[in-house]
């Protein structure tokens, strides 16, 4: 794959990721670090570090998208939840396991984004709405 093309699939990363359709993103991405890992004819730097971030960045947002569809459903329910009931609940219905501190980084940036409405406390995430 020629650098050309491989920006190319980079830019179709970028445009999925602003649909949302992160599932598809990934799929790409796998593909371009397949191809970034056996090219015969080295990458640009420049794209390698945009492939990685790219994957960074989608691997986030679609763990966000999943946390974030969670924590609305057990805020219908309860008012407050540890993070160590999140992630065995995470694990159990979406096969999303996540070290606490991810999960953590996670919500936190659900919050700042205004996504999620709720304060932490140690180790427990109290819904405000």
């Amino acid at each position: 794959m020629d650098a050309k093309e491989f920006t190319e699939k980079l830019n179709k990363v970028r445009e999925l990721m602003q649909e949302e359709n992160y599932i598809n993103a990934l799929e790409i991405l796998d593909h371009l670090k397949k191809v970034e890992g056996t090219s015969e004819n080295s990458l640009d730097y420049n794209l390698t570090h945009q492939l990685y971030q790219l994957d960074s960045n989608c691997k986030s947002a679609y763990h966000q998208q999943i946390i974030l569809t969670h924590l609305h459903k057990i805020s219908k329910k309860k008012n407050k939840i540890s993070f160590e009931e999140i992630s065995q609940e995470l694990t159990e219905t979406s096969k999303l396991t996540l070290s606490e501190t991810i999960l953590r980084r996670e919500i936190e940036l659900l919050i700042l984004r205004n996504l999620l409405k709720c304060e932490l406390k140690g180790n427990l995430l109290i819904f405000t709405e």
